[in-house]
């Protein structure tokens, strides 16, 4: 594992960016320019050393907690920034510096929103039913064992979870309705305010009221209480939660609140912290991961979840649930696709009355209206029903319902199609017979005032009717008024399977991430009242409370908060299922790094009498192979059990396509070849009560695969015993060498030119830039003298522990302070490098820095000719050793720095900003 311990080493190219944000970067791993995290020593006096910071840099948040004792600052004046970060970092007060990044709000799919309840008129039988059971069967409960200690009367009860998210709407009835002691959310903080957006102040207040709908929905499915209309019941019901609140009601976070979210959540005594938050990543040495791993090695767990990334293949774990000892959590598509019907009627031929459900869509205008009903096709098999211009002898369609087949092309366009022929009012019917439907949406400007989409079943009624002559007409209630209920029918393609959207891992140091899997596709739970009251999301943010949830179970049953205990049961009694991939379901087991130990049971965690000693095993890269490793099995039963050790190969994935040096997109090529697994032990062997056995595992990686496409391989160590337990253990490796692999695209990575843009081509060699008088890029009396701006542009295909950019000389300026560094002679680093824990990213969006001349040391380069040289240290390689970077040259260029409408030649050792 890399470690940068003189933080002054790479954060000073980090500074000068400070107040100069016209000059447009797109900042790797979405660090804030001259903004960073400090930690204190343990045992300095916080406010001196505040006091002592406020000399050199403008606190922005002072982080005084238990685990975590330091702030977060910004330093605003270029000039002497560097020379006071050299003083700070070299502090014997300041432990460790991070420069500050950026997380977004969660990523999620919103599938729809209902309204008030009480507006609705609901009295649809199978949700009466849902409403009056006695049993939990709310679908995600059933597929984790939830409802089975649910039913045993296990809630949680006594537990503190604490939620870091958008805040919670506390008033709506299922989640409280109170907020304070003695209320289902009993404590907690606003760290931010409504209005903050991650690029102005925080402005805290005691309320954590939800503004945003994320942590509105996370909450309830931690804990929703039974007082509601669709059936919802959280997990674990008897907790009292917590919710720390890190967004405004829309925007970004800086981890500076995210640290102090957790470290208040730790303070105020939660037993377990959960966040749906996260950021590409792959690296466990983050500001972020490493607070929260702290808080878990000091006894409190965190789930964090993995990702929805899935889209970009292996080796996207997001942090920080990258960090040591934090459960990321994978998505499992629910086996039920809630949506919510608004009830409308219709009449055909002669009198024929029925009903129907259909989901409005936007626009959704349809005001109560009756109207007769056209169908563009009259073959409930046509493909691509008004995927292109209609008829001209079809007639104006402004008076009917227009009902239209899905498939083929988009709704936008067949929406288009129809609006041509002067409709206004469109219903759409599925084409699949079980498949889910949808919210349509119209282009903007659209002449389209209503939207809606039935069923297959139902389109193909309307559609036999239409073709015997009768007449359909059509009453569509306001969806905001009209009576709703929700159908849940079973999804029999993904229901049960990894999300294809779920990030895979493992980290670049080859971590396994994720731990385990939760239903997180179509769930159904609370959001705010303002909002619709109830929503079905799908993310990973959706599955990771579930899991704290189980967490809370697990504590009731267990009698104990172990993080590292409860996490080894939870993992060894998770189920493995096969590969899908949206589609069709593979008959091979899904990577580790997909699904981790697989979905949880929570029934079998809390009563397992067989307990392992880890939870996952990594054999690293071929490289830096561990070929042997151990584990420890203990039989905590009243009986002597015999147990059997098999193997179970996963699917083994390539990281990279052919012929590429990006990781491939999903779905991956996957092969069957697994890696060999051998045991140290008898086999099988027999363990009498209370009696604990050390077993040896060996690996070796699978053959006949290609090294260079560096194939992660993956399985499981499955443990049966003669109590009729059956638990496992998820390995995984890389087949090939992570520091051979290619970290920068040299097809992307090249000088270009701020008007070119990226993703354009190298400049010509020799050319030469005019560039504003140091210090004064935001001045505007020099732009329009100003053609355009060099701008280094570098992708990277995999993640590097340190990107350092020169600036190397080609005609010496005279007395230039050109210095050696890894056996290149240097002017130095450019501004805002170097770039400690690099992401990847995906070929289309290389990052690129506009340079005007800035070095990291605040200074400006003379005028001269130069060329860059960027360097990215191989994943795990020796920060120190020069042999250990790929190296990658632009071409030679010059600059040339404008003065007062004239050319400055100067050529001293730097150049000071005016």
């Amino acid at each position: 594992m890399v470690k940068f311990a003189n933080a002054a080493s790479w954060l000073l190219g980090l500074l000068a960016a400070a107040g100069r944000t016209s000059i447009l970067v797109r900042a790797a791993n979405n660090i804030v320019p001259g903004a960073f995290i400090i930690e204190f020593a343990d045992d300095v006096d916080i406010d001196e050393e505040m006091i002592a910071v406020q000399r050199v840099a403008t606190p922005h948040m002072k982080l005084n907690y238990t685990l975590f004792k330091g702030a977060s600052i910004r330093f605003d004046d270029i000039d002497t920034a560097p020379q006071q970060m050299q003083l700070l970092s070299s502090s014997a007060a300041v432990k460790r510096m991070w420069p500050m990044r950026m997380y977004n709000v969660p990523t999620h799919t919103v599938h729809w929103t209902a309204g008030e309840f009480a507006a609705s008129g609901e009295t649809t039988e199978g949700v009466m039913q849902k409403r009056q059971a006695t049993t939990d069967t709310f679908s995600p409960h059933v597929m984790t064992q939830v409802d089975r200690l649910r039913d045993q009367g296990v809630v949680g009860k006594g537990i503190k979870v604490a939620v870091v998210d958008t805040g919670v709407d506390y008033l709506h009835p299922a989640l409280g309705g109170c907020f304070g002691p003695g209320c289902l959310v009993g404590f907690g903080y606003d760290l931010v305010g409504d209005a903050y957006t991650g690029n102005n102040n925080a402005i805290p207040d005691p309320d954590p009221m939800d503004c945003a709908g994320h942590g509105s929905h996370v909450s309830g499915i931690i804990a929703a209480q039974t007082n509601n209309p669709y059936g919802i019941i959280g997990a674990a019901t008897g907790v009292t939660m917590g919710h720390f609140r890190v967004f405004g009601c829309e925007g970004s976070a800086a981890d500076d609140v995210l640290i102090a979210a957790f470290n208040m959540a730790y303070d105020a005594g939660a037993d377990i912290i959960s966040a749906s938050i996260g950021s590409f990543s792959g690296w466990d040495e983050e500001a972020w991961a490493v607070a929260a791993s702290r808080i878990v090695a000091n006894g409190v767990v965190c789930t964090i979840s993995a990702g929805n990334d899935g889209s970009d293949g292996l080796f996207s774990a997001s942090s920080a649930s990258t960090g040591n000892g934090v459960v990321a959590v994978a998505s499992v598509d629910n086996r039920i696709t809630p949506s919510l019907f608004v009830n409308g009627t219709y009449t055909a031929g002669g009198g024929v009355r029925g009903s129907f459900g259909f989901v409005p869509g936007q626009p959704g205008a349809w005001a109560n209206s009756s109207l007769p009903l056209f169908a563009i096709s009259k073959n409930t098999s046509v493909a691509a029903d008004a995927c292109s211009p209609l008829p001209s002898n079809t007639p104006n369609l402004s008076g009917y319902a227009v009902l239209v087949r899905r498939g083929t092309c988009t709704f936008a366009e067949k929406l288009s199609n129809v609006a041509k022929a002067g409709a206004r009012n469109v219903i759409v019917y599925n084409n699949l017979a079980t498949g889910s439907l949808s919210s349509i949406s119209a282009d903007p400007g659209s002449s389209i005032v209503a939207t809606a989409m039935v069923d297959a079943e139902q389109g193909a009624s309307w559609i036999a009717a239409l073709s015997t002559g009768q007449n359909v007409t059509v009453s569509m209630p306001d969806p905001n008024t009209g009576a709703k209920y929700v159908v849940a029918p079973v999804n029999n393609v993904t229901g049960g399977y990894s999300s294809t959207f779920t990030s895979w891992g493992p980290t670049f140091e080859v971590e396994l991430k994720p731990q385990v899997g939760s239903p997180g596709g179509n769930i159904l739970s609370t959001y705010p009242r303002a909002m619709g009251s109830y929503a079905v999301l799908s993310g990973t943010s959706m599955a990771c409370p579930l899991v704290a949830g189980i967490y809370a179970l697990l504590m009731n049953v267990r009698g104990t908060k172990d993080p590292k205990m409860l996490q080894n049961l939870l993992s060894s009694t998770a189920n493995p299922n096969a590969f899908n991939d949206g589609n069709a379901t593979v008959p091979i087991i899904a990577p580790a790094s997909q699904q981790g130990a697989g979905l949880v049971q929570a029934f079998d965690a809390a009563y397992a009498t067989t307990e392992l000693g880890i939870s996952s095993l990594s054999f690293n890269d071929t490289d830096n192979m561990v070929k042997v490793q151990n584990f420890s099995i203990a039989n905590n039963s009243n009986r002597t059990i015999s147990y059997t050790l098999r193997h179970v190969g996963a699917a083994t994935g390539y990281t990279l396509s052919n012929q590429s040096l990006y990781p491939s997109a999903f779905p991956n090529e996957l092969h069957s070849e697994n890696a060999s697994i051998t045991f140290g032990v008898d086999n099988p062997f027999t363990l009498a009560a209370g009696e604990r056995k050390i077993v040896s595992v060996t690996c070796t990686p699978p053959i006949g695969l290609v090294a260079q496409r560096l194939p992660v391989y993956s399985g499981y160590i499955v443990i049966n015993g003669s109590d009729s337990s059956g638990l496992s253990i998820p390995y995984i490796g890389v087949f090939g060498s992570l520091k051979s692999a290619t970290v920068m695209a040299k097809s992307s990575s090249y000088l270009t030119s701020s008007r070119s843009g990226p993703n354009t081509s190298s400049i010509a060699a020799g050319r030469t830039f005019m560039l504003p008088p140091p210090g004064r890029s935001n001045d505007t009396q020099f732009q329009p003298n100003i053609t355009d701006y060099p701008v280094i542009q570098f992708s990277m295909a995999m993640g590097s522990p340190l990107v350092r950019i020169d600036v190397v000389p080609i005609s010496v300026p005279p007395n230039a302070n050109i210095t050696e560094s890894l056996g290149l002679r240097t002017l130095g680093d450019v501004w805002m490098t170097p770039l400690p824990y690099q992401a990847r990213n995906t070929a289309d969006a290389p990052f690129t820095i506009n340079w005007d001349g800035r070095m990291s040391t605040g200074d400006y380069a003379p005028a001269g000719t130069y060329k860059m040289v960027m360097r990215a240290l191989k994943i795990l390689g020796d920060k120190n050793n020069e042999a250990d970077y790929e190296v990658l040259e632009t071409v030679e260029f010059g600059i040339q720095y404008m003065r007062n409408g004239s050319i400055s030649t100067a050529t001293g050792p730097m150049v000071r900003a005016e």
